[in-house]
């Protein structure tokens, strides 16, 4: 069942605040060419061909006229590597970012209260404050000091440092969070930095090459290079359905401390920002395509927070496990054939408004037939906030269309 609070265990972002002096444990994490075609075969051809050109063959007649002299030949010239020439370029703009928080752990009431404990350790306070430190990426968008990384990055954090490349270091404020895309936006006080270009990320294709920079496990601007392994990864697929976002997944190696950094296509742009990969798995890691994270942070720019156009259901794609489940546990008639249940429309919603009930098959929203429960969010998520939608549902073996205006989601306390 789509639940927008649920996040499987098995997908973690890259960086978790960590307790300080606490040892780094390895966590869940956080391209593009127009086509892999000839044009890209040969512009990474020099990187891999051995062969070099044919050196001159200094004849007999020359050595003998210089004996004993070693003969001369013409330098061999170095082969083309794109991806020093990505470092050298976009490195630069990479920074790292350092957050720390106060948390306060609460002391068990048994052991406040308990006269023996209390007799060795004296009158214990309800809490104890520790501090919580992590590490993640960033790169820089705009040469005044706009950067962008991760929200589980800067997420609750008191204070906020940014590294440059070049050493200097820099007080960030925290211009906005947007969790449910896991992006935000810090700002820092400085000019004429180098920047980061932003690609076209809805043009990606698999097989195109990925550069991530970033600063894994502490281990500052370090380069990792693969290819792009699929576009359009459903949240769900990921294993963090609590998020508003598709994924590119990639092969390039990323690890904590990469969340928040850029990966990069074969011209330096970016790409995606890298933000999670698969516990235990090798070479399956995630990365945000770059148009929703730069449509999520101009509006963090502009007010603060995003806004998410919000219909007010909880579904689950059909099949005959589903089916089974829901007849057990649910007072629900569960219809015959696939699609998307409406399981629960959420008082005072912009669904209960429009007349959906649970027991409703999704069948189409606008012009976009939808087969399961992640084309349902997607083609939300394609409308902006006060548009009105038909949604056409099965209801009692007849098709019924409803006229929903979309509404922002209510921001979770």
């Amino acid at each position: 069942m789509t639940d927008p609070f649920h996040t499987d265990e098995s997908t973690r972002p890259a960086n978790r605040l960590q307790q300080t002096g606490q040892a780094l444990v390895l966590m869940l994490v956080g391209a593009g060419l127009a086509t892999v075609g000839t044009g890209a075969l040969q512009a990474v051809q020099p990187l891999f061909d051995n062969g070099t050109p044919e050196p001159e063959v200094v004849t007999p007649e020359a050595s003998k006229t210089n004996q004993g002299a070693i003969a001369q030949v013409s330098p061999v010239p170095a082969p083309t590597n794109f991806v020093s020439d990505i470092v050298q370029e976009v490195g630069p703009a990479v920074v790292r970012i350092d957050a720390s928080r106060t948390v306060t752990t609460q002391v068990p009431e048994i052991f406040r209260r308990n006269p023996a404990f209390r007799q060795f350790f004296g009158d214990m306070p309800e809490g104890r404050e520790r501090t919580e430190q992590g590490v993640g990426s960033g790169f820089i968008i705009s040469a005044d000091g706009r950067i962008l990384t991760n929200a589980h990055v800067v997420e609750g954090a008191d204070t906020v440092q940014v590294t440059l490349r070049d050493g200097r270091t820099f007080e960030g404020q925290v211009m906005g969070t947007d969790p449910l895309t896991d992006v935000a936006v810090i700002d820092i006080e400085a000019d004429d930095l180098p920047t980061a270009r932003l690609s076209n990320s809805d043009q990606l294709q698999p097989g195109e090459w990925a550069v991530a920079i970033g600063n894994p496990l502490g281990l500052d601007n370090t380069v990792t290079v693969g290819i792009i392994s699929a576009t359009g990864r459903s949240s769900g697929q990921v294993g963090v359905a609590d998020q508003r976002v598709n994924f590119i997944q990639t092969d390039a190696a990323i690890n904590p401390g990469n969340s928040g950094g850029p990966l990069l296509n074969e011209r330096g742009e970016v790409i995606g920002m890298n933000t999670a990969v698969i516990q235990g798995a090798q070479g399956i890691g995630f990365a945000i395509p770059i148009n929703s994270v730069n449509r999520i942070a101009e509006q963090l720019i502009a007010t603060g927070r995003a806004e998410h156009p919000y219909l007010g259901i909880r579904m689950v794609t059909l099949n005959d496990q589903v089916r089974a489940n829901l007849e057990q546990q649910t007072d629900l008639t569960i219809p015959e054939g696939e699609g998307v249940l409406v399981v629960e429309v959420l008082p005072d919603s912009p669904a209960a408004r429009a007349g959906l009930e649970p027991g409703d098959v999704l069948v189409q929203i606008a012009e976009t037939i939808v087969a399961d429960a992640e084309a349902v969010q997607a083609e939300v998520n394609a409308n902006a906030v006060g548009t009105e939608v038909p949604v056409t549902v099965r209801r009692e073996g007849r098709n019924e269309t409803f006229t929903v205006q979309l509404e922002a989601m209510p921001i979770q306390s």
